[in-house]
């Protein structure tokens, strides 16, 4: 009998109504507001009533380097929550919204996998509860109100030379990654170069994920840095009085979205940055109300430990005062065996000798997420199928050599019940005493140039960063106007420790060269783009969207 897809899986689900689902987490009804039967914001207002609760424990989950076998970090979430509520604890998950890009391009879904799925997975995947669509607007209407001061007369003085604002589109079309605007004449205002990213690229995502209320959200709006003058004077979506629309637009979206898995644990999906150009984590909101429902609440960072989970660490952390009490490292042999020089295509033939080359990757991600980040951390065996005992045994006697647990998981296959160790483990990392003082990478006094290399040495195993005489001076002058005080947001490719999606394993002794400075003043962090990186992907040769239809009776299929 063949296996049934992620999306026949989750049609079959026997969901609770959603307001069941709340109740369980003490969340009365007039808290709630239902997106049909299954799914529900969670309103401010009883948000900004939890704070008398105690907080839960939060586990971070993250990965080794992504490859292009997979690795499973949402399922490996989504699992240890089911484990945790199996066990009798009361938990939540908190994730991040699928973008339509991915979904429509390589994923084709992104709301776990197997027996440890996020549902409605098709609500979740398609539109949801049109979050990412208030994101678009908002972003797009602070660029026509660019365009159009100017086109009035531009009082403030805008060099239309130095408009760093771009409009965004949430399916990935390279086409746009540079256009030129205003064409046809004086009536459409005047020609410039500019572009479109993806929406979970913009600096409004950012904001959306890291504001702690209206109040915030508006106020990080209003500081978004848009252009500058001729005098190199900053000029803000305030000084446009663009910022107050904007936040109207995203107020019902700032509230978190409840959903639930296969199992029923309630779940958090809000919010949806990537990690290797943005910060990578779910919304504020959403973790800091799970941890005032729940004992346990398991979030995820995006792609691995360098990426995703040292940004929730030194910059959510940083700005919401949020911090994990355990770590968990998911990691599979497939994706061991390609770090160590495996084919794609040759990955289902048992390879320990390949394995055990590629454990160097998963090692410097242990050492970083303890040694760097300092959290208590145990290694989650994402076990397939195709698996071998023998690769396992090695996988696991490696593990224990770098002084950490592995634990094997089979939630993919068996739900939470094939987590219950791994959750177990969990309980046990996360202890009875009070949490242990966050630690960063680098100080909050450091210059931005001194974060960067803390960064790229300290987590990346580079020797040293490099940036052309025109960044270098940027950088002088951020620093000079306040900005050094904020945390680095790195931009790199997430297939490698360093700027080059080729090295695979544990690369060292290689230089990170800083290539573009952008500023993200509302979101209130520095994004450093090292290397080759897109912030308005393409599609592949064959797109997920074409093996994605409905039926005459509305029946999804084809995400997976």
């Amino acid at each position: 009998m063949a296996t049934p897809s992620n999306i026949e899986i989750a049609q079959a689900a026997r969901m609770r109504p959603i307001d069941e689902v709340a109740a369980g987490l003490g969340i009365p009804d007039d808290a709630l507001v239902p997106y049909g039967r299954y799914k529900a914001k969670i309103s401010l207002p009883f948000l900004a009533r939890l704070g008398h609760r105690p907080r839960g424990r939060l586990v971070l989950v993250t990965a080794v380097s992504p490859t292009p076998a997979g690795e499973g970090k949402t399922t490996t979430t989504v699992g240890l929550g089911d484990a945790l509520t199996r066990l009798g604890e009361r938990a939540m998950i908190c994730l991040r919204e699928p973008a339509l890009g991915p979904v429509f391009g390589m994923k084709g879904g992104a709301a776990g996998g197997g027996y440890a799925q996020v549902v409605p997975m098709e609500d979740i995947n398609l539109h949801f509860t049109g979050d990412f669509a208030a994101i678009g607007v908002a972003t797009n209407l602070l660029a026509a109100m660019i365009d159009n001061h100017i086109h009035h007369g531009n009082a403030l003085g805008i060099d239309v030379r130095r408009v760093t604002w771009r409009r965004v589109l949430d399916v990935n079309d390279r086409a746009l990654r540079d256009t030129v605007t205003g064409l046809g004449g004086p009536g459409n205002g005047y020609p410039r170069e500019s572009g479109f990213d993806i929406v979970v690229a913009s600096e409004v995502m950012a904001i959306f994920c890291l504001a702690t209320s209206l109040a915030d959200l508006k106020q990080r709006l209003g500081r978004i840095v848009v252009a500058r003058t001729r005098e190199r004077r900053p000029v803000t979506a305030a000084d446009l009085e663009a910022h107050g629309a904007m936040a109207a637009i995203l107020r019902d979206a700032l509230a978190p979205n409840l959903v639930q898995t296969l199992e029923n644990t309630p779940a958090l999906v809000h919010g949806g940055p990537f990690a290797n150009i943005a910060h990578g984590c779910n919304s504020v909101l959403a973790t800091d109300a799970a941890l005032h429902l729940a004992e346990y609440v398991v979030t995820e960072a995006g792609f691995g430990a360098d990426l995703g989970a040292e940004k929730f660490v030194d910059i959510v952390g940083r700005a919401s005062g949020l911090h994990a009490d355990a770590a968990v490292i998911v990691a599979t042999v497939r994706a061991l065996k390609y770090h160590g020089g495996v084919a794609l295509a040759d990955l289902p033939v048992e390879d320990v000798a390949a394995l055990e080359r590629g454990m160097a990757n998963l090692e410097r991600h242990i050492r970083t997420v303890r040694d760097v980040y300092g959290l208590p951390c145990v290694v989650a065996i994402n076990r397939r199928a195709d698996d071998t005992d023998a690769e396992v045994s090695a996988l696991l006697a490696a593990v224990g050599r770098s002084g950490v647990a592995a634990v094997e998981a089979r939630h993919f296959a068996e739900g939470g019940a094939g987590a219950e160790d791994l959750a177990r483990e969990v309980i046990r990392l996360c202890g009875d005493g009070p949490a242990s003082a966050p630690v960063y990478t680098y100080d909050d006094d450091a210059t931005l140039w001194e974060k960067m290399r803390a960064i790229a040495t300290r987590v990346y195993g580079a020797a040293d960063i490099t940036a052309s005489t025109a960044v270098r001076a940027q950088l002088r002058r951020l620093q000079d106007e306040g900005y050094g005080r904020y945390p680095v947001c790195v931009a790199k490719t997430q297939y490698s420790f360093s700027t080059d999606p080729r090295l695979r394993g544990a690369p060292t002794g290689h230089v990170v060269d800083i290539r573009e400075v952008r500023l993200a003043a509302g979101a209130e962090f520095v994004v450093m783009v090292c290397g080759e990186i897109m912030t308005m992907p393409g599609l592949p040769e064959r797109p997920a969207a074409a093996s994605i239809d409905v039926t005459d009776d509305g029946r999804i299929s084809g995400l997976f």
